[in-house]
């Protein structure tokens, strides 16, 4: 009897949740809304799991008792005191399985690393930055809230950081930029003293959705907006350096798995990333994840059943293609 894998990836703003055979061969796919604790509560979480797991079932035609192992990456599960609630959400899927669950970032890794095992830097709305070791005896993290705790870049961490900018070339504490006029038209206003007025006055939001304008910007050569993408990229190499450090990979040959929409930048960004992690793990190889992370939660599902998971990877992202968007 051919065995079953699930594998989900629960986000900040979606959840994709996928099923594959023993050869890697993907048979069905389903998705759900946001599943991240902090902004949803567990309730949300396991409702979006029911959802997305769901469809998933029905699309391969499938019951939830032949399903043999399962991975989850969770968005939000970032300390051990979470581990109870975000078993307890996925036991609401009534699963007879074996599961784990993990940080979401560390979906990125499995995916992504030649061998399973590194450093996996996600630079998207926000940034998180994990690790584990060979063995997967350890693992190494931040703490993955942003600037609140001196971690950036993230979109929102730059978008935040262009605005530091442009207010400061506005009063004079700093250089003239070309963000001021990009972020002045992308929000409709009519002058930077009308933005910056309705900024901090409430009536106006800039999200991670204006990040693309600092990119825009700092390709027709604007210092400013350059400097913003150059710091952005040695702040996340700093990132992958604190985990480097904490799990002692200095000396080692290393994937370092670039996860998000933010290394779309390119190289303007990466270099300046590369270079900082090199300093302090020259073997350290950036590598861009170019699937979706949801595959990692699928070669987890089949670790959970004896499986290397690893050996069926290329076979599970060919035949998944079908299924995934983007």
């Amino acid at each position: 009897m051919t065995c079953y894998f699930l594998g989900v990836d629960i986000g900040a703003t979606k959840t994709h949740a996928l099923i594959a055979g023993e050869t890697g061969m993907a048979v069905g796919f389903g998705q759900a809304g946001p599943g991240n604790h902090e902004t949803v509560g567990y309730p949300g979480l396991a409702a979006a799991l029911d959802v997305a797991v769901t469809e998933a079932l029905a699309a391969a035609g499938l019951a939830k008792e032949q399903i043999a192992g399962a991975g989850f990456g969770v968005a939000g599960y970032d300390w051990p005191s979470e581990r109870e609630p975000t078993l307890r959400a996925i036991g609401s899927l009534g699963l007879c399985a074996p599961v784990e669950a993990v940080n979401d970032t560390i979906l990125g890794l499995v995916a992504g690393a030649t061998e399973g095992w590194g450093i996996a830097v996600v630079s998207g709305t926000g940034c998180n930055c994990r690790g584990w070791d060979r063995h997967r005896d350890r693992e190494g993290q931040v703490t993955g809230h942003g600037l609140w705790m001196g971690e950036a870049a993230g979109a929102s961490e730059l978008v935040l950081r262009a605005l530091q900018v442009i207010a400061q070339a506005w009063t004079r504490r700093g250089p003239p930029t070309e963000l001021a006029a990009a972020f002045v038209d992308h929000t409709g206003s009519h002058s930077i003293d009308e933005m910056l007025e309705q900024l901090t006055t409430g009536q106006l939001e800039l999200h991670a959705d204006a990040a693309p304008l600092v990119f825009q910007v700092a390709a027709h050569g604007d210092p400013v907006a350059m400097e913003l993408v150059r710091w952005a990229g040695c702040e996340l190499g700093e990132l992958a350096c604190a985990v480097i450090r904490q799990l002692e990979f200095e000396e080692l040959a290393l994937d370092v798995v670039l996860v998000g929409s933010m290394f779309d930048a390119g190289p303007d960004l990466i270099e300046p990333m590369r270079q900082t992690i090199r300093a302090v793990a020259p073997g350290a190889h950036l590598v861009r994840l170019t699937v979706p992370p949801v595959i990692g939660a699928v070669i987890l599902g089949m670790e959970q059943a004896g499986l290397t998971g690893l050996e069926q990877r290329e076979a599970l992202i060919d035949s998944a293609r079908r299924f995934l968007p983007g």
